[in-house]
């Protein structure tokens, strides 16, 4: 079993009974895998990427016990802490580790992305709940134009939510 199929299975179990989290970031990882070999990123940062996407919303559980929330701000709190727990066992190098957990805490933070997988992992995330919150065809226009940066994001925004484009 390779390391994105370890952490599938992980984030499997951790969110037992819970398809609708399962099926999310199953999405997520498709899509920032797929941005990340399009726009050709260094091979150990598409590591970092897809292990990131898998675990992204690993915070969820923590902030609705804690906070009774979803919230992205309390997803970014909780987040780190508990990919860590997930991620040490399975023998990745503190670097890693931590780029990830820094990753999760910061993917609901849109101002001042400086790194590539930062950049994909929230585009990945954006097509994935423009869809499940059934955003509105000028929200979605709006991050087209404001967040999104990497043409394949772009092209599947467009393509996905714009197809007149």
């Amino acid at each position: 079993m390779n390391s994105t199929q370890q952490v599938t299975v992980k984030m499997i179990d951790y969110y037992a009974g819970d398809p609708k989290r399962i099926q999310h970031f199953i999405k997520v990882y498709h899509f920032a895998k797929l941005i990340g070999e399009m726009e050709h990123i260094d091979p150990d940062m598409q590591e970092i990427l897809e292990v990131a996407a898998l675990v992204h919303d690993i915070g969820i559980k923590n902030s609705e016990e804690k906070y009774h929330s979803s919230s992205g701000k309390y997803q970014e709190l909780e987040g780190p802490p508990e990919a860590e727990a997930l991620l040490k066992p399975l023998g990745y190098p503190e670097p890693f580790v931590d780029r990830v957990c820094w990753l999760v805490g910061h993917h609901h933070t849109y101002g001042n992305i400086q790194q590539m997988d930062h950049q994909i992992l929230v585009e990945a995330d954006f097509l994935v709940n423009a869809y499940e919150d059934a955003l509105s065809e000028q929200a979605i226009r709006n991050v087209l134009s404001t967040l999104f940066r990497t043409e394949t994001g772009k092209h599947l925004l467009k393509t996905m939510f714009l197809k007149d484009e």
